[in-house]
């Protein structure tokens, strides 16, 4: 094993050791990181330790599967990426929407948050196995995230506009966090240092911001009161945040430092979801195809490419046919990108270089898939926000 640099702290080091299963060598990282978060390798791309073939010795043992919730047939519908074909199927709770990565990358949760009915319950799936175990009950819980130090999960209740820190692997609630005036608070991502969390509020067409230092909202920026705000991802440099916004067809860009709009790129129709590429250059941008929740088959689906660097399109490809590319993540590789097709009953395996499509039937609306495994030290939640 080689020397770490001396620059970094005995802590860090113990922490990259334990995360990585290497010693991290060179310059120590300039972003000061809070407590018991790993520290920032490239603060010009924090993205850089979720790069293809950055696999920790956690996921080692990990069966390479997608994972695909159906809203509707309250089911997983499990694919072999390889075969590109379904594998395995089991029920659970109602409602799943989202199936997240743990902390650890030792646990796949899928969040069911059963709509409006008392019992809201997590699932959780053995990656090594592919099979799930006994549900959780848990109170509305849309997404998962996990705060950067990994103690703690940040299960999203949507429906009360509320954020319940619960303990990261038995799910016991410990404290929570209301945030009135983000009505549908649903998608996440954190600040390079950890510090704080922008949340989208679907139908308030706002950002919350949280400090989650001091566990309090910070306050509340509007996009646009006619605004629909989805997926949320920051810059490879941590700079800015993208916000896709449903209403609106396109990605917003916010300083999340001063908390202010700063720009708006034009994609495609519903645009949804956001995935960065592996190498941390490009931002793929899923548009849904239609601006109504519950949108037509055949809709003007898309994917469109962001550059980081010049925050402009490079690439849109449409979905042939028609479809609804909604959520999903890249592969391990970086080579395919996996969607949802929340309108269709499909999931599109979408190559990166070219844009072509397969599709595949699954279960009746298919919501946040994961692919897994997935390169990165730990995961900050949602379908696999890797660092």
């Amino acid at each position: 094993m080689q020397l770490c640099a001396p620059r970094f702290s005995r802590v860090a080091t113990v922490i990259a050791i334990a995360l990585t299963g290497f010693c991290l060598v060179g310059a120590a990282s300039a972003v000061t990181t809070v407590a018991g978060m790993p520290p920032v390798v490239n603060p010009d791309n924090l993205y850089g330790e979720a790069g293809a073939g950055h696999m920790s010795p956690a996921v080692a043992n990990a069966l390479p599967r997608v994972y695909v919730p159906n809203l509707r047939s309250n089911d997983v519908y499990v694919i072999d990426p390889v075969t590109v074909k379904v594998v395995d199927r089991f029920h659970v709770g109602f409602s799943p929407q989202h199936v997240v990565p743990s902390w650890d990358l030792q646990t796949l949760w899928v969040a069911n948050n059963a709509e409006g009915r008392p019992d809201g319950s997590l699932t959780p799936i053995d990656p090594k196995t592919g099979k799930p175990g006994k549900e959780i009950m848990v109170d509305d819980p849309y997404n998962i995230y996990f705060t950067p130090d990994g103690k703690e999960a940040i299960v999203v209740a949507e429906a009360h506009a509320r954020l319940d820190f619960r303990d990261a692997h038995t799910m016991a609630l410990k404290s929570s966090l209301e945030a009135p005036q983000c009505k549908g608070i649903n998608h996440a991502d954190f600040s390079i240092d950890g510090k704080y969390a922008l949340f989208t509020c679907e139908f308030g067409g706002k950002l919350a911001k949280i400090d989650l230092v001091n566990r309090k909202v910070v306050g509340y920026l509007e996009l646009d009161r006619k605004g629909m705000p989805q997926d949320i991802r920051v810059a490879p440099d941590g700079k800015v945040f993208y916000v896709a916004d449903m209403m609106a067809d396109g990605v917003y860009v916010v300083d999340g430092d001063s908390f202010t709009k700063i720009g708006f790129i034009k994609t495609g129709v519903g645009t949804h979801g956001l995935y960065p590429s592996r190498d941390g250059t490009r931002l793929y941008v899923s548009n849904r195809g239609s601006n109504l929740v519950h949108g037509p088959r055949h809709g003007k689906g898309s994917v469109s490419v962001i550059d980081f660097a010049t925050r402009k399109v490079v690439a849109n490809w449409p979905i042939p046919g028609g479809g609804s590319p909604d959520m999903g993540n890249v592969s391990a590789d970086g080579k395919m990108l996996w969607l949802s097709g929340r309108f269709d009953d499909v999931v599109y395996a979408i190559d990166t270089t070219t844009g072509s499509v397969k599709s595949i039937p699954v279960g009746a609306e298919p919501h946040g898939l994961t692919v897994w495994p997935q390169p990165g030290r730990f995961s900050l939640g949602h379908t696999g926000n890797m660092r």
